[in-house]
């Protein structure tokens, strides 16, 4: 007991203070408790431990759950395209290939190849999402594709955790593992389908009644964990049937609220998953394979990248294609899920498990440079296309737009992003977006005049809109679509003095800010001090 306790408490330190470093060069926290789990095995003489293992695999678990709650029927629909034709391409055509060349080009046992194939197919969903977030680029046109392509490799790590079920299992033929999956499947999912339609909402409902936390908490673990276990009786995957009951929960109106509680333990055995798989790395093998390991890295990034630009140059520029290919080229942490269940299942020999958990970690470091610099690498092969500044998405939520990015506009997004407010901003002059995505601030070129644009913002499901430019005739122009939307939108306007604040009178303007009066107040406020 005191010796666990000693290796918990020094994971927990080290993993603190590595990762403190780590995050001052915007290196992912997964890699820093990969390197704690190394350390450790190598300090307190450890290789992996069942115990453990068994608790870390509810990391992936509960991250397949949060997956689960954005897979809604309603958001796959509005991107069908980047999810099912792009994401099912990729996939298909980066797996095959791979698969293609381990087994005759290294000579690796079919099963194996396939395995090892499809899971170079995957990309770092956690990384590359939380940077296309921060930065804004999510909402440009090649940040829908990689989302688009992201959301179908998460649901492609199902039916490729199944397969090493398949494929490990004896004494039956394919033919009839096949049946049995597809009845069981049926099972599952019609027995999950009633609960969720007939049973969640009426349950949330009695437990956000009791106005307990404790209790709304504990609702969601009994679903997560009641999912899971009657998918592993069916002889699926815990993951499978976590990522179900996220897909039930998605639909009720309790989806955000069971998200943030969940997040915490989420993170928190995710990071144990990693620790995990870092124990497992021997550093021998690095020594003795290095060279083998950076020629598969760089070998791997390019040739995925070259299958993703050539499968998006056909529908998108090419700078476009470009940038979504750079930012998933990487191997993501899914595939290093897949290779610690494929090597447990006798899959894949401890030298080669070593060096592909080697190489994904790597990629995963060198993500987040690519991913700071993308602009500037585009820049050095393919000329800037206007077409790349545009919005390209409609699923923004309680944000704030702001029209115009000119001195005042920059000042408002200065305050609000001092205050951590969500916002997003729409410039018709390119000088000002290109200023403004220098700065990563989600500007985006748009006519704010123009209700497409502002329908692209997400306007009808913003806070408010901020309206800081200085022509008056698209000020009010601006005005009038807002109030042609059937929902009331909260409106603030700038105008330059009376006149000005004349022409909107008739208009619905929740608050309408003088900048003659305004300044003359604080001029003579602090005249008379």
């Amino acid at each position: 007991m005191n010796n666990l306790l000693l290796i918990i408490l020094t994971a927990t330190m080290i993993a603190t203070f590595l990762n403190l470093v780590l995050k001052r060069f915007h290196v992912p926290t997964i890699i820093g408790y990969i390197f704690t789990g190394t350390l450790i095995s190598y300090m307190f003489a450890l290789r992996t431990n069942s115990e453990l293992d068994s608790v870390a695999e509810f990391g992936i678990v509960f991250l397949m759950f949060t997956i689960g709650l954005e897979f809604s029927i309603n958001h796959l629909m509005s991107m069908k395209k980047e999810v099912f034709l792009n994401g099912m391409v990729q996939v298909m055509l980066t797996g095959g290939f791979f698969s293609l060349v381990a087994e005759y080009a290294f000579d690796i046992e079919q099963k194996s190849a396939i395995i090892i194939g499809f899971a170079f197919a995957l990309s770092s969903t956690a990384i590359v999402l939380k940077i296309l977030n921060d930065n804004g680029d999510i909402h440009t046109i090649y940040g829908r594709k990689v989302l688009g392509i992201l959301l179908f490799q998460d649901i492609a790590v199902i039916p490729l955790l199944l397969m090493i079920n398949i494929f490990t299992a004896s004494g039956s033929s394919i033919s009839f593992l096949l049946t049995e999956t597809i009845v069981s499947a049926i099972v599952v999912l019609g027995l999950l389908f009633l609960v969720g339609k007939y049973l969640l909402n009426p349950f949330f409902a009695r437990v956000v009644s009791s106005d307990s936390e404790e209790i709304f908490i504990a609702s969601i673990l009994l679903i997560v964990m009641g999912s899971s276990y009657l998918a592993h009786v069916f002889g699926f995957t815990y993951s499978l049937g976590a990522f179900i009951a996220g897909m039930m929960i998605s639909e009720t109106k309790y989806k955000h609220q069971v998200e943030a509680d969940l997040i915490p333990f989420r993170d928190i055995l995710l990071g144990l998953f990693f620790i995990t798989i870092g124990m497992q790395i021997d550093i021998s093998i690095i020594q003795n394979y290095f060279l083998e390991i950076i020629a598969l890295l760089v070998v791997v990034m390019v040739i995925k990248s070259i299958i993703i630009y050539m499968l998006l140059v056909f529908h998108v520029n090419k700078r476009v294609s470009l940038k979504a290919a750079l930012s998933i080229s990487q191997v993501g942490e899914f595939s290093l899920a897949v290779f610690a269940l494929a090597s447990s299942s006798s899959l894949l020999d401890p030298v080669t498990n070593q060096i592909l958990i080697v190489m994904v970690a790597l990629s995963m470091i060198i993500t987040p440079f690519i991913l700071k610099n993308i602009k500037s690498i585009a820049d050095l092969l393919v000329k800037e296309s206007m077409n790349e500044h545009i919005i390209c998405s409609s699923d923004l939520r309680d944000h704030i737009i702001v029209c115009g990015y000119g001195k005042l506009g920059q000042e408002i997004v200065h305050r609000l992003k001092k205050m951590d407010v969500k916002y997003l901003v729409i410039e018709h002059d390119i000088n000002y977006v290109k200023l403004g995505q220098e700065r990563n601030e989600p500007v985006f070129f748009g006519n704010a005049a123009m209700k497409s644009i502002l329908v692209q913002s997400g306007v009808k499901s913003c806070k408010s809109v901020i309206v800081a430019i200085s022509n008056e005739k698209k000020l009010r122009r601006i005005c009038e679509l807002l109030n042609s939307f059937k929902k009331p939108i909260n409106t603030v306007v700038k105008v330059v003095d009376y006149d000005e604040e004349k022409l909107l009178t008739d208009l619905h303007v929740n608050h309408i800010v003088n900048q003659g009066r305004e300044v003359a107040k604080s001029l003579i406020k602090e005249a008379l001090i």
